[in-house]
């Protein structure tokens, strides 16, 4: 089962050499990746949300397993659909699934169901896949795609996926992939950003849903992230970083709608 580009030539380039050189732009050089748990990044165009993502990423050490967890923005398959065999195709070439990795997750969590048709034009988990390529060409990748789920279903979730990555025997990232306020304008978007950021950086899942329930904030993969939050604490997470943060209208000048863009590691 090959899956195919959704957005390329839309959210990203097509073209590989372009696409290559875009993401090699937005990667930022001279820190020293250090091990992480989790990247929270997010998943608009390149040319919006791309120097976010690269700030991120650039700072992880990517292994060769990675989880990547995003929104079902499209309403079609199930309400967590993990995609367990095959490959997914991008403009820098092939990806494998991880085919070991996702059917223990959805053998361990009953709420996992292997649907890839939930993923088949979804853009949320795709702009991450030609980042983490071009820093790890040998990626082996497990997609799981999230909607419609309570906050104790996001734990159990999270559990779940804990104790797969612990029995996995080899270290492996989860990055949640998430926008954050949706056409707002800018100082209203940060102000209600700032609410869900500061649960993320204390480690608070649940925190995180209340929060974004509670303020009507448009953040697109609250669930994703709870459930790679509740995740990373049931690895042992203890540390969190903001790396970036900032909003459409820094590229399109309009700052009267914008969409936030936050980038934060958990390790």
């Amino acid at each position: 089962m090959l899956r195919q580009s959704a957005v390329a030539g839309q959210f990203y380039p097509d073209d590989p050499r372009q696409l290559a050189g875009m993401i090699d732009a937005f990667l930022k050089t001279g820190a020293e990746p250090t091990e992480a748990l989790l990247a929270i990044c997010p998943h608009a165009g390149y040319v919006y949300s791309g120097a976010v993502a690269g700030r991120v990423l650039s700072r992880v050490a990517v292994p060769r397993k990675v989880v990547v967890l995003g929104p079902n923005h499209r309403g079609v398959g199930r309400r967590l659909a993990v995609m367990t065999e095959g490959a997914w195709l991008t403009p820098l070439g092939q990806v494998e699934i991880d085919t070991a990795l996702g059917r223990d997750l959805v053998a361990t969590c009953a709420l996992a169901e292997n649907d890839a048709l939930a993923h088949k034009l979804e853009h949320s988990l795709e702009v991450q896949v030609p980042f983490l390529q071009r820093l790890r060409p040998d990626l082996l990748l497990t997609p799981v795609c999230v909607s419609m789920l309570t906050y104790d279903e996001c734990a159990t979730v999270g559990q779940a996926l804990a104790r797969v990555i612990e029995q996995a025997g080899e270290p492996v990232l989860m990055v949640a992939s998430t926008d954050m306020t949706h056409y707002e304008s800018a100082e209203a978007a940060r102000a209600k950003d700032e609410l869900a950021i500061k649960q993320m950086l204390e480690l608070n899942p649940e925190g995180l849903y209340k929060v974004v329930r509670d303020h009507d904030i448009s953040m697109c993969g609250v669930l994703a992230t709870t459930i790679a939050l509740e995740a990373a604490l049931g690895l042992g997470a203890s540390r969190s970083e903001l790396v970036a943060y900032t909003n459409s209208g820094e590229v399109s000048g309009d700052f009267r709608q914008v969409v936030g863009y936050a980038g934060i590691i958990i390790s």
